[in-house]
């Protein structure tokens, strides 16, 4: 992690300045394992604090870690009770069904690449390039992705980089050049800094 700080604070001014307001890096991961995408699922379109309370719900009910087989046991109404809309709870029942039938193999996915992870991930419904791509960083901790669906991202670039609108993805990926091999790390950077009051 300090060699992909170092490197971040020498290839680009500005996240050099966005590094020493924000301090220490620390990104958090989670297991490689359905949990995890359990998890990225239920936040999706939802702000942290809603998205934390409504899986703290669900992995009470679904058990904790949750499991396909956890999943696969709730009803409807249960699933609907904890807070997840129609539409999630599809997501979540596909998602344990391909996995209990051995399409979705979590104890393989390290040995992917980048891109095939996100092939693999997206047969599921409702888990889309954006989902995946959290998955990749947060879940299988790799260092060079860079989210250019992300709102976040584009938010903190547009605010630090002078844009006058939100970046194109080509864009990003050209200003994200130098960031490479630790583009991971320059976006948790970039979310962070959008936390930061200005003075």
């Amino acid at each position: 992690m300090r060699a992909a700080v170092n490197h971040l604070k020498k290839s680009d001014p500005i996240l050099r300045a966005i590094i020493a307001r924000v301090g220490p890096c620390r990104i958090e991961y989670g297991p490689p394992e359905f949990h995890s995408l359990a998890e990225a699922i239920v936040y999706q379109q939802l702000n942290g604090k809603a998205a934390v309370t409504i899986f703290k719900r669900f992995a009470a009910v679904a058990g904790d870690p949750v499991t396909p087989q956890g999943v696969l046991k709730l009803t409807e109404p249960q699933m609907r009770s904890v807070g997840l809309s129609k539409q999630k709870s599809s997501y979540l029942r596909d998602m344990a069904e391909r996995a209990a039938r051995g399409e979705l193999a979590f104890s393989r996915l390290h040995e992917l690449s980048d891109e095939e992870v996100i092939k693999h991930l997206t047969q599921v419904k409702g888990v889309g390039e954006w989902t995946a791509q959290m998955f990749l960083m947060f879940t299988l901790r790799r260092p060079n992705v860079l989210p250019t669906g992300d709102f976040g991202v584009q938010t903190a670039i547009k605010k630090h980089y002078k844009k006058r609108k939100l970046p194109k993805p080509s864009a990003m990926e050209r200003l994200a050049r130098p960031w490479e091999p630790y583009r991971s790390f320059a976006c948790w950077y970039l979310w962070r800094s959008l936390d930061i009051k200005e003075k």
